[in-house]
């Protein structure tokens, strides 16, 4: 299915997701591994994302680039001829992570995860919870985030960043099948 660009700007992020892209980013928010992980979910979900965000602090880029991201989904993946909702499960190393997400328009992220002790990169790991409940309010979401196993935080934000990616393609595709 073809859709255009779309594109969200707010004060500090302008965002240009691609639904059907090829898997290309081009992600500076400023954290390196925030970026990475960006990376992560355009390339498993065969999105073009590119997102770039004005310098401010760790925790206001994370909530901007969440924001930003979630506007860009909301009006794709809300329209009548897509399906809406997707699910995916990815791992990284030892990490099995699920993802189901719905554009319901009822904004809310259920999660078993709970990384709040644990840094990544410099980056508050508890700072990508803020991320996923600002791309949850931004694009209208409702998102369940399960950890089915994994220790290492690297690898358990990558495996959630990848199964998001793919769940997101899937609220992406047609609603009819092809003929």
């Amino acid at each position: 299915m073809a859709s255009p660009d779309r594109v969200s700007q707010q004060e500090q992020a302008r965002v240009r997701v691609s639904l059907d892209g090829a898997g290309e980013s081009n992600v500076s928010t400023g954290l390196p591994v925030l970026d990475h992980l960006l990376g992560l979910l355009a390339r498993y979900g065969s999105l073009d994302v590119d997102l770039q965000l004005a310098p401010e602090t760790g925790e206001a880029e994370v909530a901007a680039a969440g924001k930003a991201l979630g506007e860009a989904l909301r009006e794709p993946l809300a329209a009548d001829e897509v399906r809406g909702h997707g699910s995916a499960v990815a791992a990284a190393d030892d990490a099995l992570a699920h993802i189901v997400l719905e554009a319901s328009g009822r904004p809310l992220v259920v999660s078993n995860v709970d990384l709040s002790e644990a840094r990544v990169g410099g980056l508050g790991t508890d700072l990508v919870a803020s991320f996923l409940h600002e791309l949850a309010e931004g694009g209208g979401l409702t998102l369940h985030v399960r950890l089915i196993d994994g220790d290492d935080p690297q690898h358990v934000l990558e495996a959630i960043f990848k199964a998001l990616g793919v769940a997101l393609a899937q609220a992406a595709r047609p609603r009819k099948r092809k003929e």
